[in-house]
């Protein structure tokens, strides 16, 4: 289960918003070994493209340098589909796999429907097995959520509405 800040959660429909119609993509990292995201890293999608991301090799570098300046790691990495489902393609799972980041959640925002974003959480293993997971976001004000979070692609879970 991926358990996240509102304000994370946030950030990243913000990042994916602002880059759509291009996919946008990006980190959350948390103090090594904490398993929680306290900082939101938007980082350059690439590939400029609506259908795929590739993380900038230069900026990966020098956000690991960063990161390992700071005994920080990747919670989350995630990124945006501009037009279709929140769930990842092979090619998704492939990138994510080959990323080596193990205990890692992968996000997807869906910003297709300029309303709503979905959000969902996914591991992915190393042999680019995917397998969805619940998210729980804390500390969410009591105001009306523009998010969803689809749990399985059977059933649709709104927690916010």
């Amino acid at each position: 289960m991926l358990r996240i800040a509102h304000e994370m959660v946030e950030a990243m429909v913000a990042h994916a918003r602002a880059d759509h119609p291009e996919e946008a993509c990006g980190l959350l990292v948390g103090p090594e070994g904490s398993g929680e995201a306290l900082r939101h890293v938007p980082m350059t999608n690439a590939a400029r493209s609506t259908t795929f991301y590739e993380f900038d090799a230069q900026e990966w570098k020098q956000v690991y340098d960063q990161m390992w300046a700071n005994d920080e790691e990747v919670v989350v990495a995630y990124h945006s589909h501009t037009a279709t489902e929140a769930y990842p393609s092979r090619s998704d799972a492939g990138i994510a796999a080959q990323m080596g980041l193990p205990g890692a959640h992968y996000v997807l925002v869906t910003t297709r429907d300029p309303e709503i974003a979905e959000v969902r959480s996914f591991t992915i293993s190393a042999n680019a097995d995917v397998s969805e997971e619940p998210i729980e976001v804390v500390g969410a004000p009591d105001a009306v959520q523009t998010y969803k979070f689809a749990h399985t692609p059977e059933r649709t879970v709104y927690d916010c509405r």
